[in-house]
């Protein structure tokens, strides 16, 4: 069965979250995302709160901008929320918005290079590993967290260009793709992701989230346009989707024929009415997503 969830966009005020959230529960939706966006709401403090109001509905984050946090900082937030809440936080991290990676002054030279080595000292500490590294970015001097998760905990990565593709399939669990992903992009990822598998002899799954953004209601199609215009991609084929619950489902379906694994609705970020879209992901577009 195709995953499905919704996201909460931080353009709404960190208050209204508490709202979503026991909707998302009591509805059956089966994931609610949060982004950590310079500059408006925490990924971690907001999940934690999340996960906190809720019983049932899985939280994810997507994503963590690695130029922001220390590797062991993000490794005892992880396994925290593990610990705390098991099996229901989604970590995702990536390289951030370079422009707002320069605003803070934490823009690097080589953001490859620091996302694979955060990623493969953040998956060595999540394992209870004890490490000492000194490499380009991360240096960690007999490192270990003394609370590491009880059990695995994936670690996905947002990913767009070929390069971090083949490094999210060499070195994370997962791949976030962003809603500027059309079909064709989302098999595109998934060939350049297993290179990278291959080359790092990786063998289990690996599970592929892909973000959709979705518009509904009377004025569900002027809105996705002015959003696409707003990003620059209006001109590029079979992105988002307007309409009724069959005409969202059969989008979701397209990206999951192309490879998805797990569709997460992203409404415009002027919805009207969130708790209504999330209402309507999960028991509309559910039945009708196989």
């Amino acid at each position: 069965m195709t995953g499905l969830g919704a996201v909460f966009r931080p353009q709404l005020p960190p208050e209204r979250l508490r709202a979503v959230v026991r909707l998302a529960d009591a509805s059956g939706l089966e994931e609610l995302w949060l982004w950590e966006d310079c500059f408006r709401e925490g990924g971690i403090s907001a999940a934690a709160a999340a996960l906190a109001w809720s019983d049932r509905v899985r939280v994810g984050v997507g994503l963590l901008p690695v130029p922001l946090r220390n590797v062991a900082i993000t490794a005892m937030e992880v396994a925290t929320l593990d610990r705390l809440f098991p099996g229901r936080a989604i970590l995702g991290v990536g390289h951030g918005v370079q422009d707002w990676m320069g605003q803070v002054g934490a823009r690097v030279e080589s953001p490859v290079t620091l996302l694979r080595e955060h990623l493969d000292a953040l998956r060595a500490l999540l394992r209870g590993e004890r490490l000492t590294i000194d490499g380009r970015y991360v240096k960690l001097d007999d490192v270990a967290l003394d609370w590491p998760p009880a059990g695995p905990v994936e670690i996905l990565a947002g990913a767009t260009g070929p390069r971090t593709l083949r490094l999210s399939g060499a070195a994370a669990d997962g791949t976030i793709l962003t809603s500027s992903t059309p079909p064709d992009g989302v098999r595109r990822a998934r060939q350049l992701i297993d290179e990278g598998r291959e080359s790092a002899g990786r063998t289990e799954p690996h599970k592929v989230v892909v973000y959709l953004l979705t518009a509904t209601g009377p004025d569900a199609a002027a809105r996705l346009r002015a959003e696409l215009a707003d990003e620059g991609v209006e001109s590029v084929p079979d992105l988002g989707v307007a309409g009724d619950a069959g005409t969202v489902a059969k989008a979701v379906q397209r990206l999951a024929e192309a490879g998805a694994d797990t569709v997460i609705l992203q409404p415009t970020g002027d919805e009207p009415d969130p708790e209504g879209f999330v209402r309507f992901a999960a028991e509309e577009v559910r039945a009708l997503v196989p």
